[in-house]
């Protein structure tokens, strides 16, 4: 790495096959692992960082050397730490986008025994789940509360309206068509609660009736082609609010948010489509006649018989997690009287599962 500062007092740093990358003094000066800056303990800030002066320059600096700055604050410049200071990567870099041909070769899985043992193998399957999505345990026991045996290695489960653990099987006088045996359209889960729940356990139990088959679509996959081929459609979606609500006699649920969530950088962080609980505002009509074409060209794009929709089947003592904030998941009908289908599900919010694989991350 080769350091230069610029006229303006910023530290510019170069790296063979990379354009360089222009520093400001104030986030160096708010990130530097100085004890008398940064906590060596916690990592917490220990300075006001607001109350650094505005003009700050960076005056002097040295890789593996001292770096100097106009106010007088001088400390060590490490190399390795600065190289992870302009690493970084893409809210998404690490993402991989797939469609309907995914073979399930590739999909990330992993025995229940060896992540609960190995921790290794716990850490590959997490980042398995983060780049695609979702993955697959085996070996889960069929039991009711099976499902506990994998969440007891992030944390506490997701606690809702309905309990921990719920059952997904039909059943007389359903209250939601997640009881039903009907086809479910591709969808994420609960997004009239605020936080969605990030992640969904779905354990099997039983699975031998005809039909019943699980379907995924990757929500990024087609919010990167619909912004792509049609981007006023993906503006529409991202830009307007509209209203998920969940309603019976013990609980009263809604939240008001964009179909399409973005970041400040304009990268795609969370995917919400419900048919069931979905409800645009009355907005102004031309607004709505952008909205309703755009909603019918993503639908497009994730319809069941979509090239982009994943079909397989669960099999007894397999367990399916999900990222809740980009994969749709649905189910095609099955029939009651070949058979049934008994799954077991719960949640997990998005930082235990997170921060799990952090930690396991290779120093």
């Amino acid at each position: 790495m080769d350091l230069t500062i610029t006229e303006a007092g910023q530290l510019q740093v170069a790296t063979a096959g990379a354009a360089p990358v222009v520093l400001h003094p104030i986030w160096l000066r708010e990130r530097l692992p100085d004890a008398s800056v940064i906590d060596p303990k916690t990592g917490q800030r220990l300075e006001e960082a607001a109350e650094t002066p505005g003009d700050l320059r960076v005056t002097a600096a040295q890789i593996d050397g001292a770096i100097t700055f106009s106010d007088g604050f001088a400390t060590h410049l490490p190399a390795a730490w600065l190289a992870r200071a302009i690493g970084g990567r893409g809210a998404q870099g690490h993402h991989v986008h797939w469609d309907g041909t995914l073979d399930s070769a590739d999909f990330p899985s992993a025995d229940l025994n060896d992540v609960q043992r190995d921790p290794a193998a716990l850490s590959d399957l997490l980042r398995g789940l983060d780049a695609y999505g979702f993955a697959v345990v085996r070996g889960v026991p069929i039991e009711m509360d099976g499902a506990i045996e994998l969440a007891n290695l992030f944390g506490p489960i997701r606690m809702t309206n309905w309990g921990g653990i719920a059952d997904v099987k039909a059943i007389p006088n359903a209250y939601d068509l997640t009881m039903t045996p009907r086809h479910l359209e591709p969808h994420s889960d609960n997004p009239y609660r605020d936080p969605v729940p990030g992640y969904i356990l779905l354990h099997c139990l039983v699975n031998d009736a005809d039909g019943g088959d699980s379907t995924l679509v990757d929500g990024y996959h087609a919010a990167a082609i619909l912004r792509r081929e049609d981007p006023e459609a993906f503006a529409a979606l991202a830009q307007t609010d509209v209203t998920f609500r969940y309603h019976d006699e013990t609980a009263f649920l809604e939240h008001d948010c964009p179909l399409i969530e973005t970041n400040a950088a304009g990268d795609v962080v969370q995917i919400r489509y419900n048919n069931r609980t979905e409800m645009v505002g009355r907005l102004p009509v031309e607004q709505l006649d952008r909205y309703y074409a755009a909603r019918a060209a993503f639908w497009k794009l994730i319809a069941p018989a979509s090239p982009l929709t994943l079909r397989f089947r669960l099999q007894p003592g397999e367990l399916m997690m999900m990222d809740n904030y980009r994969l749709l998941h649905g189910r095609t009908g099955y029939t009651l009287n070949t058979g049934s289908r008994h799954m077991r599900q719960c949640y997990l919010d998005r930082d235990t599962v997170g921060s799990r694989r952090r930690l396991l991350q290779p120093a």
